[in-house]
């Protein structure tokens, strides 16, 4: 595999939003990974002979975080997504898979849970759908919903927060 097949390939994988891929053929491994808050992409390639060559593709300098979206009324003034992840009291609930984020089961039925529900552990909060499957999502706290941070039928990426949970 030579470096413009490499090129080709780090450039599919970025529009395509995965977040990491890993391709074997022979002799050659590689291994892209793109994260949705860094653009960050690595490529390895491993000869037979098991000495490592790390070509690096061309990387963007990575930015200080973003400021914290604005706070609306309807939250009731709770910490945004930054700042929970630096507060004790609310839990990210985040995304195990890539796919797409659904509130409902069906769409003539109602969402899962709604902000201010009252959950516990193993209780369903939502589905992502990916490769024509439909994952329910469950809760591994227990707790009260505090904010719902991705829209019904958005795209997700793995580890991506998906709600806020105060535990109290």
């Amino acid at each position: 595999m030579d470096l413009k097949e490499i090129q080709n390939l780090i450039k599919f994988v970025a529009k395509s939003g995965a977040s990491e891929v890993k391709l074997e053929t022979g002799d050659v491994k590689i291994t892209i990974k793109t994260g949705s808050d860094e653009k960050e992409t690595i490529v390895q390639q491993v000869p037979m002979g098991g000495m490592q060559q790390q070509m690096p593709a061309p990387q963007p300098q990575q930015q200080a975080p973003a400021p914290a979206p604005e706070q609306s009324a309807a939250d009731g003034g709770k910490d945004t997504p930054a700042a929970a992840e630096g507060n004790s009291n609310h839990i990210t609930v985040k995304s195990p898979i890539i796919g797409t984020f659904y509130r409902k089961p069906s769409p003539d039925k109602s969402v899962f849970v709604e902000v201010g529900d009252t959950i516990k552990e193993g209780d369903v909060l939502c589905v992502i759908e990916a490769m024509k499957l439909f994952n329910e999502i469950e809760s591994e706290v227990s707790g009260k919903i505090v904010k719902v941070l991705v829209d019904d039928s958005s795209p997700v990426e793995f580890d991506q927060p998906l709600f806020l949970v105060d535990p109290s």
